[in-house]
């Protein structure tokens, strides 16, 4: 069984609509949130990744479907998990719920590239670090 990360996010009014609903686009700056935090968790950042390896994540591709709509003042949770991973990239799965209700669900295709903007093989300690994280199914 693969573990998941989780970040929590509260909807502030800054996130909403008039309506005081959660506008669209900033579901994507959530899940962004809470793939940063899971790199955090894992003793990584984005910048120590750029130093390092001279590299960075990039999203390549994000299918998101949007289920239920989230409002002012909404404590929402984050279910990152890894599904999938080659040398270069790896599929996220993302769940945005409150309380038991899926809001959003989402998944993002992320490539490591170097400075160049091409591929690159993903650093070995971070495949190590992430590998509990991953789903059954790990494709090479």
């Amino acid at each position: 069984m693969h573990e998941n990360f989780f970040h929590k996010v509260k909807v502030y009014y800054e996130d909403t609509d008039s309506g005081g609903v959660v506008y669209y686009a900033n579901y994507l700056r959530f899940l962004e949130r809470a793939r940063t935090e899971a790199l955090f968790s894992i003793g990584y950042s984005n910048q120590k990744i750029r130093e390092k390896f001279n590299s960075i994540i990039i999203v390549k591709s994000c299918n998101i479907k949007y289920q239920k709509t989230a409002h002012l003042e909404d404590e929402l949770k984050i279910r990152s998990f890894v599904k999938s991973i080659s040398k270069t990239s790896f599929f996220m799965n993302q769940i945005i719920t409150r309380s038991d209700d899926e809001i959003v669900n989402a998944e993002i295709h992320l490539v490591f590239i170097n400075e160049s903007g091409r591929p690159m093989r993903i650093p070995e300690d971070i495949y190590s670090k992430f590998k509990p994280y991953f789903c059954d199914t790990i494709k090479v």
